[in-house]
């Protein structure tokens, strides 16, 4: 299974991914070309981004708004 395609079931699953837990789950360290894929294949992945220890870094995971329509 591609890299890709484990990052969209994680977050079919509910879960949010972070830079962090792409490399140490998966070995991806190309998150964010990896949801621009996503999205571009129809997936609504929503971005919110995070300050930890002066950092900022972006969370991704599924829009659910249009489940609840």
């Amino acid at each position: 299974m591609t890299i890709k395609n484990q990052i969209r079931r994680r977050l079919e699953a509910g879960d949010k991914i972070s830079p962090l837990t792409a490399l140490r789950d998966f070995g991806c360290m190309r998150l964010a070309a990896v949801v621009h894929e996503l999205r571009r294949e129809g997936l609504p992945i929503v971005t919110d981004v995070r300050n930890q220890r002066g950092k900022q870094f972006a969370v991704y995971r599924l829009d659910r708004s249009e489940d609840d329509a």
